[in-house]
């Protein structure tokens, strides 16, 4: 279990104890914390608990942490308690506290860190959604691996998971789309089609798609009306370019599970006129007009009288249209329409995952989800921010398959999956990346991939020297399990075993936050002290891993090895890396 929740729930028992008056706003018991101290020397778990209940209580923190210590002190494991500062309470626990983490940890295996029971409801997880118009360009990738790392994430902690994918194939870029491909079409007929017109798309992934029509069409093609030429292959070659887009993504180990058809919302039995009707039955739509936006008017703004959402009365600026003057819908009543079909379909938690340029699409997609679900959905809308390419401090060049941008598939093909996975995800995502290729395919401690993957395969490499040295000790995870573990007391191992300890803490603060940056923070981290523990043990001799003269201890240091390992490998599990056994 983990550590600090555990002794989360006995402070707040204590609490009730203590002040059965709590009983009245039971929800003040959640919004203190434990967690470790700022700094190490002040103990191994810290508590904000007197502070959070000081006004609750209308008392001061220091004389209600001084009545909670003393019931902390009482607790199983506590070697010590203090007060600090306004009404901190620091504790220290007993090595006896942390040799059990070992032991939990190399009997759950990769089952270590997930909770018990699954929460309720179900998770939709829409990212990448980029429009089927050609390969998966370099700005998508960020969302693309924060996304999949996000379902991941919530997956590990038994989540009811659907990661979607959002096809925008009913505007007008597959028209244009269409007739590049009618374009390569002719080409792939023996047709001089000469340079690329303005206006349509130049890469030359179209060309495989132009063979295609030919091969399916012959020249039948040739003799049709444009746009009933369009109209014809535009589903063909939409297929073809999500085809591309799954194979770019795939580089990536990135899979959906659902592909949403834009085109579903469209048409008189769409689910935007659905929606519509639904929104006028509940009053949430009038005709009035929009105050001129202040600064720079958008394009889409209108000053004439209009079909409107009250967004604004679930927490939106304003409120938004719905109809454009030429009678079709706007991009927003195509949004609503989706998250209330996302909703009917029993989605109450929907995440969405966008590009730098929409931020200020955050607070209508909440609203919206909040309208369409009378305030049963929660739609948390993520951000992320550009990637810079760099070698050596300048920008980056790369080929351009694509005719006009940076593919995922080029940078992946540089520099793998693993790479692109782990730095992508080396940042919040609401903070710009430089994404430098002399870094991160270094093999220095400066690159943190290398430093994370070095750890696991560091840690499999002391298995190896075991079993070449030891070859009669058994080693397997029965003899580890059955290891004694209080003999693991040396200040630096314990300060190892804290670290492997924080895990499940990390899972569950990741997983509410929707934020799996703090897992790659956290697998640095605990990387950078199984390191620390491996340099001391040459400065060390009694701490090495592996002693030839104290098999007793040689096997529990195993134990400790084993199990940083198995932490390891279950964090890059969630970050979609893998833990490799060696490194070339």
């Amino acid at each position: 279990m983990d550590l600090f929740a555990l002794y989360q729930s006995r402070i707040a028992d204590a609490l009730s104890a203590l002040f059965p008056q709590l009983a009245e706003t039971p929800d003040v018991l959640r919004r203190f914390v434990v967690e470790p101290p700022r700094d190490a020397s002040h103990g191994d778990m810290s508590t904000n608990a007197a502070m959070v209940l000081a006004k609750p209580l209308k008392s001061n923190p220091r004389a209600i942490a001084e009545q909670l210590i003393e019931k902390i002190k009482e607790f199983d494991g506590v070697e010590s308690a203090e007060i600090a500062g306004p009404g901190f309470i620091n504790m220290r626990l007993s090595a006896s506290v942390w040799q059990n983490v070992i032991a939990e940890i190399n009997a759950a295996g990769t089952e270590y860190g997930r909770p018990k029971d699954a929460p309720a409801g179900k998770v939709n997880v829409e990212y990448v959604s980029t429009n089927p118009t050609g390969p998966v360009h370099i700005g998508h990738a960020r969302g693309a691996v924060f996304g999949d790392a996000l379902a991941s994430l919530m997956a590990f902690s038994r989540c009811d998971i659907t990661k979607e994918y959002y096809i925008n194939d009913a505007g007008g870029q597959i028209d244009v789309l269409a007739k590049s491909a009618l374009l390569r079409y002719r080409e792939a007929l023996g047709q001089d089609i000469g340079e690329i017109p303005k206006g349509l798309y130049p890469g030359k992934y179209l060309i495989p798609t132009g063979k295609k029509l030919a091969d399916q069409f012959g020249d039948a093609l040739l003799n049709m009306d444009e746009a009933e030429a369009v109209d014809k292959v535009k589903s063909i070659v939409v297929d073809s370019m999500m085809e591309l887009i799954k194979a770019d993504l795939a580089k990536l180990n990135v899979h959906h599970d659902y592909f949403f058809s834009e085109k579903q919302l469209h048409g008189e039995d769409g689910d935007i006129h659905k929606t519509l009707d639904w929104l006028r039955e509940e009053g949430l739509v009038y005709q009035g007009t929009l105050e001129p936006p202040k600064g720079k008017t958008p394009e889409d703004w209108e000053d004439r009288e209009q079909t409107l959402f009250k967004a604004s009365d679930f927490g939106d600026d304003t409120d938004r249209a719905l109809v454009k003057s030429d009678g079709s819908y706007t991009y927003f009543a195509a949004d609503i329409a989706y998250h209330r079909n996302k909703f009917l379909r029993g989605f109450n938690e929907q995440i969405v995952v966008l590009g730098a340029d929409h931020s200020g699409y955050i607070k209508r997609l909440k609203a919206a989800g909040k309208a369409v679900s009378d305030g049963k959905a929660n739609v948390d809308v993520k951000i992320c921010q550009l990637v810079n390419l760099l070698r050596n401090g300048e920008p980056a060049k790369m080929s351009k398959r694509a005719g006009t941008f940076v593919t995922l598939g080029d940078l992946v093909d540089e520099v793998g999956a693993d790479v692109v996975r782990f730095i992508m995800l080396f940042r919040r995502n609401d903070a710009p990346i430089d994404f430098d290729f002399e870094v991160v395919t270094a093999q220095t401690r400066d690159n943190p991939v290398f430093y994370v993957q070095y750890a696991h395969a560091r840690a499999c490499s002391v298995f190896r020297n075991a079993k070449r040295d030891l070859p009669d000790l058994d080693i397997s995870l029965d003899a580890l399990q059955k290891a004694d573990l209080s003999v693991l007391s040396d200040p630096a191992e314990i300060e190892l075993i804290k670290m492997a300890a924080q895990f499940e803490r990390v899972v569950a603060s990741a997983t509410e936050a929707h934020e799996p940056h703090r897992v790659a923070f956290y697998v640095h981290d605990l990387a950078s002290a199984f390191h620390t523990f491996w340099t001391k043990g040459k400065e060390r001799p009694e701490l090495r891993f592996v002693n030839l003269d104290e098999q007793t201890i040689t096997l529990s240091r195993l134990a400790l090895v084993n199990a940083v390992r198995q932490v390891l490998a279950n964090s890059l599990g969630i970050l979609g890396v893998s833990a490799p056994d060696e490194l070339s």
